[in-house]
């Protein structure tokens, strides 16, 4: 098989514990790239929390695309223009806050290139420093979020949000796509939208069959883009479950895993 594209998760797959793209791992993306195989960043992240991440693997002169808000919109890095984008209306956001009151978890979403919430916590900062983004902290949520907006997120203990994920998919499970990216963070975006529908998107767009599509992921939330690629692999760091669910494992995130994929899935078959 001879692969045309490489879709992967950012945090915990393509990024080390600092949050950096690690030298081995860059080396052999800019080398996948040179031999004209696509590689595609996906990611719960907004845009905003991509862009430096794609001009570090020279998205632009490559002609690449970023997946964002969990495949809610994509992205022409070239042109910088949205080729495909789904959004929560503002009704809906409403709606999910009334539910995180009920649940007593924290809620946040993007207004404006900023994260915007009516509480503080530390799964917010962790957001706030993952997407480098400004914290708009509000005295009313719904005053405030007066338009729809790409997603939104309920933050909490990851025990008890694995609870609140079970009764908002009990809920709302047929109105929303729901899933959990990092432990503790529960993200809601439109119906039918996910990072495995964008995937599909993306490789139509650019004429690639599906069966030559490799992603890789490690959380829940990549569960969509790993069974809609041809070929699915997860980063021995990946959560259990997602580890059960592929059909490769490879080296963690700390150790070069998108290296060692790039190495067995495109350098090792176009020399054999």
């Amino acid at each position: 098989m001879k692969y045309k594209m490489i879709v992967t998760d950012l945090d915990d797959t393509l990024l080390n514990s600092e949050k950096k793209i690690s030298p081995i791992d860059l080396q052999a993306i800019m080398k996948v790239q040179e031999a004209g195989v696509k590689f595609i960043l996906c990611s719960g992240r907004p845009t905003f929390a991509m862009r430096d991440l794609a001009k570090e693997i020279e998205a632009e002169k490559f002609n690449e695309y970023i997946l964002s808000f969990n495949g809610s919109i994509i992205t022409n890095c070239k042109t910088n223009e949205n080729i495909f984008e789904a959004s929560l209306e503002k009704e809906d956001l409403h709606l999910m806050y009334d539910f995180s009151k009920k649940y007593n978890t924290h809620i946040l979403t993007y207004i404006n290139d900023e994260v915007v919430s009516e509480t503080e916590s530390e799964y917010i900062d962790v957001e706030v420093n993952l997407t480098k983004m400004n914290h708009r902290l509000v005295k009313s949520f719904k005053e405030y979020v007066d338009r729809g907006a790409v997603k939104c997120m309920l933050l909490a203990e990851p025990s008890y949000l694995k609870k609140v994920e079970v009764e908002l998919k009990k809920e709302y499970g047929d109105k929303y796509s729901i899933a959990i990216s990092k432990p503790f963070f529960l993200e809601v975006t439109k119906l039918g939208i996910d990072k495995g529908v964008a995937v599909k998107k993306l490789a139509e767009k650019l004429n690639i069959p599906i069966e030559e599509v490799i992603a890789v992921g490690d959380s829940f939330n990549d569960l969509p883009m790993l069974k809609a690629a041809g070929t699915s692999v997860a980063v021995e760091n990946a959560q259990p479950e997602i580890k059960e669910q592929v059909d490769f494992i490879v080296k963690s995130n700390n150790d070069g895993g998108i290296a060692d994929l790039i190495e067995k899935f495109i350098f090792y078959h176009s020399n054999n």
